[in-house]
C-alpha cells in the first residue's frame, strides 16, 4: 500500500520541455548543429546528460567542456523556465491525495525552492530536495539520501517521474515508479524499464 509519493520536478510536475529543447538549442547553437526539435532531444536525451551532450556532438567531450555546457546550459534555462508552468492536471493531483508526498529532483536546491514556491504548492511536500553541488549526474544516489532523510519504508513509496533514471532510482532504493510521458523520454524508452507509463499524472495516482 502506497503511504508517500515522491514526486520528480522537471518534465513531470513542471512541463518545461520547451524551455530545456529552446536552451539545448542556444547551448549549442555555437558548435553549428542543426535545431533540435522536442521529439529529436527525446532521442538523444538520457543521464547522465554529458552522455546526450556526447550524442549531439557525435565525439567525446573535452576536459572541462562538460562543466562550461552545464553552466551554460542552466543560464539560458533560467531565463526560458520562467515562462513554463505546471502539468495540466498537476495542481489537482497534489490537492488530491491523502497520503504524504515529497520533491526529489536533479534540479540545483537554491533554483528549485524558490520556484515550486512561486507556484503555491509547497505546502503539499514533506520535503524538498534539489541537488547542492554538482549537477547532471545519475538520481539513485540522491533518492537514497531523500528516503533516508524523510524515515520511510521504500515498500511504501511510489515515485512518479518523467524518466528511465527516475524508474532505476526507485528500483535502487525498492521503491515502486510510474513514469510520465510529459517529459524528456520517449514512451518506447520508458515502456522499456518495464515499470508502468502514463500519459497524465491523474493516471498515475491509480498505481498508488
Amino acid at each position: 500500500m502506497t503511504k508517500h509519493i515522491i514526486w520528480d520536478w522537471n518534465g513531470t510536475l513542471f512541463h518545461d520541455v520547451e524551455a530545456v529543447v529552446g536552451a539545448t538549442n542556444a547551448l549549442f547553437k555555437p558548435y553549428a548543429l542543426p535545431e533540435l526539435t522536442a521529439d529529436g532531444f527525446r532521442a538523444v536525451y538520457t543521464r547522465p546528460i554529458w552522455v546526450a551532450y556526447e550524442r549531439l556532438l557525435g565525439r567525446p567531450l573535452a576536459e572541462g567542456e562538460w562543466e562550461l555546457l552545464d553552466d551554460g546550459f542552466h543560464e539560458h534555462y533560467f531565463r526560458l523556465s520562467a515562462a513554463c508552468g505546471l502539468a495540466p492536471d498537476a495542481e489537482v493531483v497534489l490537492a488530491g491525495w491523502a497520503g504524504t508526498q515529497s520533491l526529489c529532483s536533479m534540479a540545483p536546491h537554491a533554483h528549485l525552492v524558490p520556484i515550486v514556491e512561486s507556484f503555491g504548492i509547497t505546502r503539499h511536500f514533506t520535503r524538498i530536495d534539489g541537488l547542492v553541488g554538482t549537477t547532471g549526474g545519475e538520481k539513485a544516489v540522491h533518492m537514497t539520501a531523500h528516503i533516508q532523510a524523510l524515515d520511510l519504508d521504500p515498500g511504501e513509496v511510489l515515485v512518479i517521474g518523467d524518466s528511465v533514471d527516475d524508474g532505476l532510482a526507485a528500483r535502487h532504493v525498492g521503491a515502486r515508479a510510474v513514469l510520465y510521458t510529459g517529459g524528456m523520454t520517449t514512451r518506447a524508452e520508458l515502456e522499456g524499464t518495464g515499470l508502468p507509463v502514463v500519459d497524465t499524472l491523474a493516471q498515475a495516482l491509480q498505481y498508488a
